[in-house]
């Protein structure tokens, strides 16, 4: 189950992102309550998060390109050494009450400038630093350290916030980038591998839009995701600190929730190790299904005993969603295009997040917090039957299930 961290490069990339996605979930719980410490509005923790997505979103593609012409980890080291910057300087502003809802924002858009070369460079690293037949189980790895992450850095999180302040608990976030940086600097001699061989930048971009049209099943996943980012994803993390804050006693029962999800997905990236399906995107489908218990509590009755057993569920299909699209995109899409196709798949996953971040509050003004709810546990649904439905999804192969066939023709 661990055979692929054996292998040095994957082991030295695993440890170092271990350590900032523990930061990241500490970061998760404690950015809205930033934003709540300094006078701000539901809108206003909005704007503050979808500062962070926004040049995600601009510049995923711009990422997607320079990913496949350097040396991947030599992009990834530079986008932690910002995250680092903006996190501690962030930080710095909230401890010593100076801070502004324009200034996190600003610091925000930073970051995800740095996260928009960060995330194409990883998905095409990965594959770079472990063998073929330990792909899944990396990505697994990867799942279950990030899972694990959310669970215990929400739990810190809600604790930092809740007895020091959010301030901290940012602060430490820039931390484990600094660590990240130092893991991956050791990954200094790692060779390229194939690069994409087009003259130009548009070039390299109109091939990476071809590789990512040319597959129903590829574009058809993105669109689900930009509705799951738009419909279910925006007003959980607007709304569910609200809920929280209001309801469920603040801080520290938000960070309960969290850290459930995350138990969940470690679960789910346990499964994700050994688990190798013949259709790994019909059982993304079916997966979908257990997640849409969590929205209907939020929607119906809003109480921590029932929302951290289905936190809980929702995590381990998020966690196994994630194992089986990322190993999927990693097999079927050509290495020297992987980190454009990815960006296209990052950029149109992601890109209505920050609309959604923006309009949770008004949407929940309008149709009320159980309404907002219940329209994110309509879509999850809806989304689920489309994937477990259409035909080109269903015909997607796993790897062993695909060499089986060639093995037959042979």
């Amino acid at each position: 189950m661990f055979a692929a961290l054996r292998e040095r490069d994957f082991r030295l990339l695993f440890l170092g992102q271990s350590f900032s996605l523990l930061g990241s979930a500490v970061t998760t719980v404690a950015m809205a309550f930033a934003v709540y410490e300094i006078g701000g509005s539901n809108t206003a923790v909005g704007v503050v998060l979808a500062a962070a997505l926004v040049p995600v979103i601009l510049f995923l593609l711009v990422g997607g390109v320079w990913s496949d012409r350097l040396p991947r980890q030599w992009v990834m080291l530079l986008s932690d050494v910002v995250r680092f910057a903006c996190q501690v300087a962030m930080a710095a502003l909230l401890i010593t009450h100076a801070a502004t809802v324009w200034e996190l924002a600003v610091l925000q858009f930073v970051r995800g400038t740095a996260e928009a070369f960060f995330r194409p460079a990883q998905t095409g690293l990965v594959p770079q630093t472990v063998s073929p037949e330990n792909l899944q189980q990396a990505n697994a790895l990867r799942g279950l350290t990030e899972s694990i992450g959310v669970m215990v850095g929400s739990a810190v999180g809600g604790l930092l916030v809740a007895t020091i302040g959010a301030g901290w608990a940012i602060g430490l976030d820039g931390v484990t980038y600094l660590v990240s940086a130092g893991f991956l600097w050791e990954l200094r001699s790692l060779p390229q591998g194939p690069t994409s061989e087009a003259a130009d930048f548009l070039s390299d971009l109109r091939d990476g839009w071809r590789e990512f049209v040319s597959r129903t099943w590829l574009w058809v996943m993105v669109a689900l995701a930009a509705a799951f980012h738009l419909l279910i994803m925006a007003p959980l993390m607007v709304l569910g600190p609200k809920v929280a804050d209001t309801i469920l006693g603040g801080a520290a029962a938000w960070g309960a929730v969290m850290a459930a999800l995350g138990a969940g997905e470690i679960v789910g990236g346990i499964v994700g190790l050994r688990l190798k399906p013949a259709r790994p995107l019909l059982l993304c489908g079916w997966l979908g299904v257990i997640e849409c218990p969590l929205f209907i509590v939020f929607a119906v009755d809003p109480d921590i005993e029932m929302l951290i057993p289905m936190a809980l569920l929702a995590g381990v299909s998020a966690a196994l969603v994630t194992v089986l699209w990322e190993t999927t995109l990693q097999e079927q899409i050509p290495p020297e295009a992987l980190s454009r196709v990815s960006a296209f798949d990052w950029t149109g996953s992601m890109a209505f997040y920050p609309l959604g971040l923006i309009l949770a509050g008004p949407l929940a003004a309008v149709l009320g917090l159980n309404g907002a709810f219940a329209l994110s546990a309509t879509v999850a649904l809806a989304s689920a039957i489309i994937e477990i439905a259409l035909p080109d999804i269903r015909r997607v192969r796993g790897r062993a299930v695909r060499r089986r066939l060639v093995e037959q023709e042979a």
